[in-house]
Order: C-alpha cells, then sequence, then structure tokens
C-alpha cells in the first residue's frame, strides 16, 4: 500500500462494502516504451497484448444508454482524448475485489449472472479510465501539464462525469498516482495517438460513489479513529441526512428529456459575445467539511470513544473560549439536533455549503504579480469569503507565499501602500488561522461523491476576535462565490476553454430554480462567463451578464460585526451595458431603494465621477479617489491584473471601464439577512447587465482618519 494513503484512510476504504478496495499492484512495468506511429488509441490498443482485456471492454461498452455507437468506437475517432488505460493484471486485480465484495463468485467475467450487473462494472472500468477534451486540444492531459499540488483535480471529468485527482509519492513528479492510490507506469506514459494521449496505469480507476453520511456512518460503526469525533458531533446533530444528498434527480430528468434548455443565438438576445449558453448537465449537491482530527482531540484529553464526549466536547469550548459571553446566550436548547444549540452551532461552522476541491479554495488566476506559466510561484494574496452551513457566519479562505498553504481566518499585516508589493508582510501568532491540510493523507478529496474532508491544523471556531479581525478586513466576495450550486457542479472557474464551459446559462425560476441565493424573473436571460486562461482584468477573471427585463435578487453573506458599512459594486462599463436600479435590504419582498438607477454604459472616466490617471504624486492621486468618493464610485482594484503584469491592473489608465458604485452607507446587523436586487430600467431588452464582485466595507476602514483605506 502506498504510502501516500493514511492509515486511517485506508481503514475506512477497505471497510466500505463498494465496487473498489486498495488492492494495487507494486509490479510497475519497465519494458522498453513504445515508439509513437500514426494510429489512434483504439489502434494502438489493439496491437499491445498486455491491453487485450482492457480492449476487449472498450467494444463492449455504449457511449450512452441511447447509442449503439461503442467506447472502442469513440476512441477511433477524431478528438482530444486522454486514455487511464489498465492493464490486463489490473483488470484481473479489479475482479478479485469483487469476489471479495460477494458480487461474483470467481475473478472472471463469466462469473457473472446477472447481465445488468455485468454492463455496470464494465461501464465503471471503461467510463472512468477517458477524459474527452472535445474540439480543444489544450484538454489533452499529459503529465507534465497535471497540477503541481497534492489532491487537484484534472480540470475535465472524465465519461462517467467524475473528476480526478492526481497525486506525488514524496513529491517526486515520476511518482504519479491518479485517485491517490492507481499508478501511471513511469516508462508508459504520454504515449502519443492521432486523437490524444495514453497512460499506461496498474490499477482499475473505480471511484466509490458513496455520500459523506454513509462515510462518517461507516466510521462510527467500526469505530476507526482519524475523524472519529467529527463523525460523533455530526451524527448527534442530526447532519447525516444532510449529507446524504448528492444530487437533485428531478433537474436531472428535466434536463435529460431536453426541458431544460440552452440559450441558442446569445447575441440576438443582446449578448456581445457568444453563440449558445449551455445549460448545466446537472443539479449536483456538495459540502466541504473542515475538522480537528483525533489525534489533536487526545493531545487536549478528549478521548474519541469517551461515551460523555459531547459533554465533554462542549465543556472544552467554553473553557478555551470558543464563544463569547453575550454568544453563549444564544444556546438555550439542549438538544443537539437544534440551531440554539452550542454543539450544534459550533460543528456547522466547521461546514461550507459546496464541495469545493483543493485546487479551487482559493482561485489563482489574474492577482497581481502572478503568472499562469508558471503556476507554483505565486502572486500576492488571494483569498475568498463564504458563508457557513447552518447559521450563516463568515468564513475566509486565504493563501500566501508566507502561509505555505490556504489558511481559515488568516489575518497577516500586508504591505498596502500605494507603492507597496500586496506582499503578506508577518502575521501575529493569533492571527494565523488554521491551516488546511490539502496535501495531508488524510484528506478525502474523491472517495466521496458529494463532500471533500480536510484536516486543519488548529481548532475553527467564529471567536470574538475572528469575528473582530473580520470586521476590520474589507469583505470582497465574487458574485459566483454566492450560489453553492455553481461550485458544485463544476461551473465557476472551470479549467477549460470550450464554449460550454466559457457561456453557462442558468434557467429562469419558472424554468428550473436552479441556484440557492439567486433568483432570476422570466425575461431575464443570465449567462456565467468563465475567461479561464484570458487576460480579463476581473476578479478571478470570471463574470456575471443578464440581458431582457431582468430582475435578479441576491442573498448576500453575512456580516461579522454590528456597525455601518459600504455595499459597493464593481462593474466594466461599457456601450453594450444597460442601466439597472438597485434595491437593498433585509425584507426580500420589500427592498428599498438604493440610490439613483447605475447606468453601466459610460466608462469610469465620464459623467462627472471624478476620475483622473494615476500620476507620480500619490498625494495627487489620494486626492483624486476622495473625490470619486464623493460622487459614490472609486477606481477599480490594484491587485487585480492581466496575467500577473503589474503595470496593467484593475486600477490602472488602460481600465477606466472598471469602477467601483458605492451602493448604499448604512449600519447592519450579523444577525441580519440582507438581499440585493438589480432590475432592468430601459426600454430595451438587448442591454447587458454585469456583475463581477461585492464589497462590505467596515466604516473603521473607510473612514479611518489615521490610516486611509488601501487601493488594493
Amino acid at each position: 500500500m502506498h504510502t501516500s494513503i493514511g492509515k486511517v484512510k485506508r481503514l475506512v476504504l477497505l471497510c466500505l462494502s463498494v465496487l473498489s478496495v486498495y488492492s494495487c499492484t507494486e509490479n510497475i512495468d519497465t519494458s522498453a516504451r513504445y515508439v509513437f506511429k500514426e494510429e489512434t488509441i483504439s489502434s494502438y490498443l489493439s496491437k499491445q497484448e498486455i491491453y487485450s482485456e482492457y480492449y476487449d471492454l472498450l467494444g463492449r461498452v455504449p457511449i450512452s444508454d441511447m447509442s449503439e455507437t461503442t467506447v472502442l468506437q469513440l476512441m477511433a475517432a477524431r478528438g482530444n482524448f486522454t486514455c487511464f488505460a489498465p492493464t490486463n493484471e489490473a483488470i484481473h486485480e479489479y475482479l478479485k475485489t469483487l469476489v471479495l465484495d460477494s458480487l461474483i463468485a470467481e475473478p472472471s467475467w463469466s462469473s457473472f449472472t446477472d447481465s445488468t450487473k455485468l454492463d455496470s462494472i464494465r461501464k465503471v472500468i471503461v467510463f472512468n479510465s477517458i477524459i474527452d477534451g472535445g474540439n480543444e486540444a489544450t484538454q489533452l492531459f499529459e503529465t507534465p501539464n497535471f497540477p503541481v499540488e497534492n489532491n487537484s483535480e484534472l480540470s475535465i471529468g472524465n465519461l462517467m462525469d467524475s473528476k480526478l485527482t492526481v497525486n506525488y509519492v514524496d513529491n517526486n513528479p515520476d511518482s504519479i498516482y491518479i485517485n491517490g492510490d492507481c499508478a501511471i507506469d513511469i516508462l508508459n506514459r504520454d504515449i502519443p495517438a492521432i486523437n490524444g494521449f495514453i497512460h499506461r496505469i496498474h490499477k482499475v480507476i473505480a471511484p466509490r460513489n458513496i455520500t459523506a453520511a454513509y462515510y462518517l456512518q461507516n466510521i462510527l460503526d467500526k469505530q476507526i479513529e482519524g475523524y472519529l469525533v467529527a463523525a460523533r458531533v455530526i451524527q448527534a446533530c442530526g447532519l447525516m441526512d444532510t449529507l446524504t444528498k448528492v444530487r437533485d434527480e428531478v433537474y436531472e430528468k428535466l434536463y435529460q428529456s431536453g426541458k431544460i434548455p440552452d440559450l441558442i443565438g446569445m447575441t440576438s438576445y443582446g449578448f456581445a459575445e457568444g453563440s449558445i449558453g449551455y445549460a448545466p448537465k446537472h443539479r449536483k449537491y456538495g459540502f466541504t467539511i473542515f475538522a480537528e482530527t483525533d489525534a489533536f482531540w487526545r493531545s487536549q484529553g478528549i478521548d474519541p470513544r469517551d461515551p460523555d464526549l459531547l459533554k465533554k466536547l462542549e465543556q472544552w469550548i467554553m473553557d478555551n473560549k470558543q464563544y463569547s459571553e453575550e454568544d453563549l446566550k444564544m444556546f438555550t436548547s439542549e438538544d443537539y439536533e437544534s440551531p440554539n444549540n452550542l454543539i450544534h452551532d459550533w460543528i456547522t461552522y466547521h461546514i461550507l455549503p459546496m464541495k469545493i476541491p483543493a485546487n479551487k479554495l482559493v482561485i489563482h488566476h489574474n492577482e497581481y504579480n502572478y503568472y499562469r506559466n508558471n503556476p507554483s510561484n505565486l502572486g500576492i494574496p488571494v483569498y475568498a469569503f463564504y458563508a457557513s452551513y447552518g447559521r450563516r457566519r463568515l468564513f475566509k479562505l486565504y493563501e500566501s507565499k508566507a502561509s505555505q498553504g490556504v489558511c481559515i481566518n488568516r489575518f497577516p499585516v500586508r504591505d498596502l501602500e500605494r507603492l507597496g508589493t500586496g506582499d503578506e508582510v508577518s502575521c501575529d501568532p493569533d492571527k494565523v488561522g488554521c491551516k488546511v491540510l490539502t496535501a495531508d493523507s488524510m484528506a478525502i478529496v474523491n472517495d466521496i461523491e458529494n463532500c471533500c474532508i480536510y484536516p486543519i491544523d488548529a481548532p475553527l471556531a467564529y471567536t470574538d476576535e475572528v469575528r473582530d479581525n473580520l470586521q476590520r478586513d474589507r469583505i470582497r466576495f465574487d458574485g459566483m462565490s454566492l450560489c453553492p450550486g455553481i461550485m458544485n457542479n463544476d461551473i465557476r472557474k472551470k479549467a477549460a476553454t470550450e464554449e460550454r464551459y466559457q457561456h453557462v446559462y442558468i434557467p429562469a425560476k419558472t424554468i428550473y430554480p436552479y441556484t440557492e441565493n439567486m433568483v432570476l424573473n422570466d425575461d431575464c436571460k443570465f449567462v456565467y462567463y468563465n475567461a479561464h486562461d484570458y487576460d480579463w482584468c476581473n476578479l478571478d477573471a470570471d463574470e456575471m451578464k443578464a440581458v431582457g427585463r431582468f430582475e435578479i435578487m441576491f442573498k448576500l453573506p453575512p456580516v461579522p460585526r454590528r456597525g455601518t458599512y459600504e455595499l459597493r459594486y464593481r462593474v466594466l462599463a461599457n456601450g453594450n451595458r444597460g442601466v439597472g436600479q438597485i434595491y437593498f435590504g433585509s425584507n426580500p419582498n420589500n427592498l428599498p431603494v438604493a440610490d439613483i438607477p447605475m447606468d453601466i454604459t459610460v466608462r469610469a472616466d465620464g459623467r462627472n465621477t471624478g476620475w483622473e490617471d494615476d500620476t507620480e504624486d500619490q498625494d495627487y492621486n489620494a486626492e483624486v479617489d476622495k473625490r470619486m468618493r464623493n460622487n459614490m464610485k472609486m477606481k477599480g482594484e490594484k491587485s487585480t491584473a492581466k496575467n500577473g503584469n503589474t503595470s496593467s491592473t484593475a486600477r490602472h489608465f488602460a481600465n477606466r471601464e472598471i469602477i467601483r458604485h458605492i451602493i448604499v452607507r448604512q449600519t447592519l446587523d450579523p444577525n441580519e439577512t440582507y438581499y440585493l436586487k438589480i432590475k432592468s430600467v430601459l426600454d430595451s431588452d438587448k442591454k447587458e447587465f454585469y456583475m463581477d464582485y461585492l464589497e462590505f466595507v467596515a466604516k473603521e476602514i473607510y473612514d479611518n482618519p489615521e490610516k486611509p483605506e488601501d487601493i488594493w
């Protein structure tokens, strides 16, 4: 068994009665590598005896239930396929696992007595082994282009619509494993064919389609330490049913029957780009759990198997001041399933209502001093804000060069002077936050269909200190981060350049209520634009656009403390845009108007915004910023740049289309939920309304007489 798989994870997965068990062979073939000839993948495989079993399976599995075309025929066609081809021995070892699972009596295909089960197993082997890159040659996966971080996903799902992850043993790029333990042959990888690449693997890729609830229940049943405390708490709090949710079957049936339409002819509706806005294929549910390990709890004197675990955990939470005295007054219930129970509230702050793979916890794309052709060399820090599960509380994910990984609720000192570097300078010990151990052997990324589980190196809580630090932070959040379904369904920042992934059409509510925190009226045509690998000067290089007589309402994340805040809306103005009336408040059925309609047809230097290009005189630049604020406007942020280019940022003169509108200044309460509504006010239904990101900024930041707000 490979050292990259932790003891806990091995024990858990060996106990699961599903299709595959870790049975990887260490007998890596070191025979001479194939010399490339002009052949398709199918042609190459047909001539290699070592793949005879796999080749036979390819010819027996249709590409869909509604087609007679086989996958073998697909592999003979033009295209851009990545094929992880298992050897005969790998397939034989996989059949042995089915014997152990009592699915068949002998490790042979003739042992199957149920034809449906036989077809299912064949499909598992074949569909999990092939990635279809469509028409894009950039969606081929050679090993030099694999993600560099352990547990990172390949950007395109396989034919089973599942993402494969990449692991390196001891950081050795020549020791590459798919989904943790499927070794790629060192001498037989990146084999070129006319229509793609072939990688020889020594274990069948057959991830278990299990839920988070199933995974955690197995831990409880077997009393397996690692995440036993987390599993016991989640069960006691009545969250198991929630963690069984995988996909919206109603949506699946509607999509497959053609009742969820694509948006054909986007330009005819008024969009400036795009021919088709493709509706999402799926509507999946997902979760991310950040958990203290059982080893941590033992270091605190708490036995994960203790019958009185919950009481002792509750006492530890109070003794270690995970809540303020004022906050403790909220918890009036002794029922662990009640939101008013301390343990329930504590554990739900460990959960996000979306499944986030390791390489998307924060998004690196176009931050200042970051270059996509050198992804291991980070630029300035990047961060993302989310609302937690349960009682919605603010959650910050952060990564910098200094943090050495993604952290939760880290609040460092940064060089944010006008001519500064933007880099992290230092971080006080009480502000380092929790490190997310994404590369740890206990990180569960691809073994659970609806969840990722990450160990953390310190206790996680929404303490007074965290809330104070969040209030002193500028809470900048991408518009699409508000909608968990966008992440769960691999829509937001998908690393692909095909049109299907560039223009995603989100249907209106009456067609189907696809998004949890966004409501679209019937006349709204809403498209998510993903600019993967493009030099867009948007936060995370993506944006949202709407046309028609639109009316869009967003449910916003919570603020950390009661106080006065600015809500800002960042746009890129041009002649293709429209005009929208903004509404803001806490009653979604009766939202007050927020200022005059927002006209985003005019560049930032028009209509008396006060805009002037930056000069070498920083005092004068500060005066320009002040003048703009008097007009409820701000320049774009310095932190976003075109492919790292520090002379071409969102604040730079070449991007005078970018501007931040100050929507409201008012007192906000952390216990209230706030909504933002945008309604078209133009006679024309052909104008785009654009959104990039929003900001909550406390008065302590924007109106600080001692330290003016930075331009980053």
